[in-house]
């Protein structure tokens, strides 16, 4: 669980991030939520976006996406949402320095 602190740091970072995931009228399968662990265990943090033509709100599609991969959802605006897991052999943001 992230603080708010932790949370408006990662929102920060996000801010630059390009979306690399969509989420469309297939909705979430296992083909994307194997994709996103990928991502998520490269990246650790990872902007997407659910299409007009999906069946799901942004909210919706972050909590399952988030739930799928044991991720948190650090922000969701609009149609785009930020997903953040650490990874714990490397770690890629160093978040020692939030409290």
């Amino acid at each position: 669980m992230l603080t708010s602190k932790q949370r408006a740091y990662l929102r920060g970072i996000a801010q630059s991030y390009e979306t690399i995931f969509q989420v469309g009228k297939g909705g979430i399968n296992e083909n994307l939520i194997t994709q996103v662990s990928d991502a998520l265990r490269k990246r650790e943090l990872i902007k997407l976006r659910v299409l007009e033509n999906s069946m799901l709100t942004s909210r919706e599609a972050a909590d399952q996406l988030a739930e799928a991969c044991e991720a948190d959802v650090v922000q969701v605006i609009g149609s785009r949402f930020v997903l953040y897991k650490p990874n714990p052999k490397e770690p890629v943001i160093d978040m020692k320095a939030v409290k």
